[in-house]
């Protein structure tokens, strides 16, 4: 058989564009390949499933476009097919008062964004909401959710595959070549004829561009996020979701509280570099991943830009005490005995070689090819609307018959 559509990568973003691929070309062979043995392995099995609002992004960019567009699909999705989610809301608090004109200028980011609901409330009003929070002022954005990822990607696979369609497990893809006006996928296993292909690989898509000879100038470095999980007998500290300021050179959130749509709340995440693309231990190490990033200039200019930033979170990877006093600025109560360990999530982020982080998410396309060589947060929330995204870039690019 010749594949119409080959999409590699199972996690959200991958599984959503094959979705909206099956509904605009409902007579096409659209065909999924994931190198693991289930769905939603890697980033979207390890993130903390906060549907975000989009009030962060920067007005007009992909980020900001596709949160607020795929916030409004992954609800509804989500409602139609019984997926476990809940609209718990969340407020990002100002610790004290040299804080609160960036929190007015987030609060009028997320206005231009057209974010429902925000209000910029008070400490009483904040107490309220989350009584045990320490602060001066927060903004409370009731239109934040929480959602289980997981089940959402295995809804999708279904939907895919109830269609006519494939989902292949335990297929690692190792070259793409081109010959007549078809394209030849190569795994692990088999090996695939395609019409066109999209690269939704994540923390592997730089590798996977390559090999179809997409020689870009864009590196992905894993950065491994920890979390702890309260114990039961402090969970009732954390009402929904609590935030702190997200530092602006950064793009990272901060560590958090997060209540989970399948129980329990999370602490963190910190953001550490680990040795392995999917480094989800202290020891995690791969010579090959390694040996890339040391090569990468990028990697070692943004090393010297925010070394202190990194030693910092490196010390709360080691000290839990040092976590705990991130944790204790926003709930002051807070205990080392209310920590309990919890899996670790990795994040791939894309280098430019000036050391440059790209914040946005970012394409590159051919005449078949569409590769997504960044899909930073927020794509799980907006993996629908990044779907759309894609199913336009097929509409330009592609000579579809």
């Amino acid at each position: 058989m010749i594949y119409d559509f080959t999409v590699v990568g199972a996690g959200i973003v991958g599984l959503s564009t094959a979705y909206k691929l099956s509904l605009s070309y409902p007579d096409a062979n659209i065909l999924v390949l994931e190198k693991e043995n289930r769905v939603a392995p890697h980033q979207t099995g390890h993130n903390s499933g906060v549907i975000h609002s989009g009030i962060y992004y920067k007005p007009g960019s992909y980020k900001a476009k596709n949160c607020v567009d795929g916030r409004h699909q992954l609800v509804k999705f989500c409602r139609e097919n019984d997926v476990a989610h809940e609209i718990c809301g969340k407020i990002i608090v100002a610790s004290d008062e040299s804080e609160i004109p960036k929190l007015e200028e987030i609060y009028e980011r997320g206005l231009q964004n057209e974010i429902e609901g925000i209000k910029v409330i008070d400490k009483e009003e904040m107490l309220e909401i989350e009584p045990y929070v320490n602060g001066v002022q927060a903004i409370h954005v009731p239109c934040t959710g929480i959602v289980d990822f997981v089940g959402m990607c295995e809804v999708l696979s279904e939907k895919i595959t109830e269609s006519g369609n494939q989902v292949r497990l335990n297929q690692q893809v190792q070259s793409v070549s081109q010959k007549n006006g078809c394209l030849t996928v190569q795994t692990s296993k088999e090996t695939f004829q395609t019409g066109y292909l999209i690269n939704c690989a994540g923390l592997h898509s730089d590798r996977v561009a390559r090999s179809a000879g997409v020689q870009s100038p864009i590196k992905i470095v894993p950065f491994r996020g920890e979390y702890y999980e309260l114990a039961p007998s402090a969970q009732h500290k954390v009402k929904g979701l609590i935030y702190p300021l997200p530092n602006p050179e950064f793009p990272f959130l901060g560590v958090h509280f997060t209540k989970m749509v399948l129980g329990g709340v999370e602490c963190g995440p910190n953001a550490v570099f680990t040795f392995k693309r999917e480094g989800y231990t202290k020891g995690s190490f791969d010579f090959r991943d390694t040996i890339e990033v040391a090569d990468f200039p990028g990697f070692w200019k943004l090393a010297s830009q925010h070394w202190k930033m990194g030693i910092d979170e490196m010390y709360r990877s080691y000290s839990k005490r040092g976590f705990l006093k991130n944790l204790q600025k926003l709930i002051p109560s807070i205990e080392l005995q209310d920590l309990t360990g919890s899996p670790s999530g990795v994040r791939a982020m894309a280098l430019k070689p000036n050391g440059d982080i790209l914040d946005d998410f970012y394409f590159e396309t051919t005449d078949r090819e569409v590769h997504v060589l960044n899909a930073p947060s927020p794509a799980a929330i907006a993996g629908l609307s990044i779907g759309d995204e894609i199913v336009k870039k097929v509409e330009e690019n592609f000579s579809l018959v």
